[in-house]
């Protein structure tokens, strides 16, 4: 009886080599040979479950996204029942900085596909729905703390700075601790007071 394949672990083995490679080398050393070398598989099969480069690499920032938003989602609920709007927000936010181990492995591939972004359409799309989602969260959040400010606008300057702040961790700009230490300053102006702040 022939062995039932798991299509989309296949394709989820592909993404994780690609990923990989990313991470280690940037996106200019993944190629269909270097992703099949990678991920125990042979040309032929990641080109049957991939067009192309660009469908490969879309799949594959899909994936290691969908892997941040379920951190997410974990930190959120560790907090327990009725958490304040800042420590929600500080939870998701501390998520995008390269501190705990998973954040590391991933934030070198996600930073390199942020990169790519810049030329490859699609990925800027996928981009631009997620940043718009988080955006509206965070300032859904923001609305909810009482006094007078830009929703919108703090969302925006929140997720930048986390943006920023990754990249500067990656490099070694800045500390982990300092970068922490930043973005609970900003938490803190938005918010007031430090955590559990309503």
């Amino acid at each position: 009886m022939p062995k039932k394949v798991d299509h989309q672990e296949r394709r989820e083995q592909i993404a994780a080599a690609v990923c990989g490679l990313a991470a280690r080398q940037g996106l200019d050393a993944v190629t269909l040979r270097q992703v099949a070398a990678e991920a125990g598989v042979s040309m032929g099969r990641v080109q049957h479950y991939f067009a192309g480069k660009d469908e490969m690499l879309l799949f594959a920032f899909r994936a290691i996204s969908d892997r941040v938003e379920r951190r997410i989602a974990e930190a959120v609920t560790a907090l327990g029942p009725d958490p304040s709007a800042r420590d929600v927000v500080r939870a998701l936010l501390g998520e995008l900085l390269p501190l705990s181990t998973a954040a590391r492995d991933e934030a070198p591939a996600l930073t390199a596909f942020l990169a790519r972004a810049v030329v490859e359409p699609a990925l800027a799309e996928s981009l631009r729905e997620g940043g718009a989602g988080l955006r509206g969260f965070i300032a859904e959040k923001i609305r909810a703390v009482p006094g007078e400010r830009d929703a919108v606008l703090e969302a925006a300057t929140l997720t930048a700075l986390a943006d920023g702040l990754m990249t500067q961790v990656l490099t070694g700009q800045v500390e982990a601790d300092l970068a922490v230490a930043v973005l609970d300053l900003h938490l803190d102006r938005i918010f007031g007071g430090g955590p559990g702040a309503r």
